[in-house]
């Protein structure tokens, strides 16, 4: 009696459990931003428009590059909403290809020393922004990837 007892307890309980159905949610009535979550104002840039703020700053190839008021900083890197700032040279945002928070490939047209040129360029920060590296592509790239450490 006492195991017939149980046995209908537990049947009743998971009965109890699956009595309702819950009913499924007709979300083609629901207007898009109520479902979709909010944009986070970190990711703001335009991918056609902005290189994004992950990449933005102050980069140095080496320690001294970072120091304020050198003349002589030759491995310094600003990068601002639409341009790569380097020692003799200015490269502006003509075109972004790929773009993530935190890394692009964008065509840059550069000046500097007299000269025009165009390079694609991917800039790529790592470890949690602290560093970046840049990689060239194109007519006379410069070899291989330059890693910069963020200037604090």
């Amino acid at each position: 009696m006492r195991a017939y007892t149980l046995s209908l307890l537990a049947l009743m309980a998971l009965s109890a459990c699956n009595s309702e159905t819950p009913e499924t949610e007709d979300t083609t009535s629901v207007p898009a931003a109520e479902v979709l979550p909010s944009p986070d104002p970190a990711l703001a840039a335009s991918p056609d428009s902005e290189i994004p703020e992950a990449l933005r700053g102050r980069w140095g190839l080496v320690p001294a590059d970072c120091e304020p008021g050198r003349d002589d900083a030759k491995g310094l890197l600003t990068i601002t909403e639409t341009k790569l700032e380097f020692y003799e040279s200015v490269g502006t945002l003509e075109g972004i290809e790929e773009f993530d928070p935190s890394r692009i490939r964008a065509s840059f047209n550069f000046t500097g020393e007299g000269q025009e040129w165009e390079r694609d360029v991917v800039l790529d920060a790592q470890d949690q922004g602290k560093t970046l590296i840049r990689r060239e592509y194109g007519e006379d790239a410069a070899p291989g990837p330059f890693r910069y450490t963020k200037c604090s």
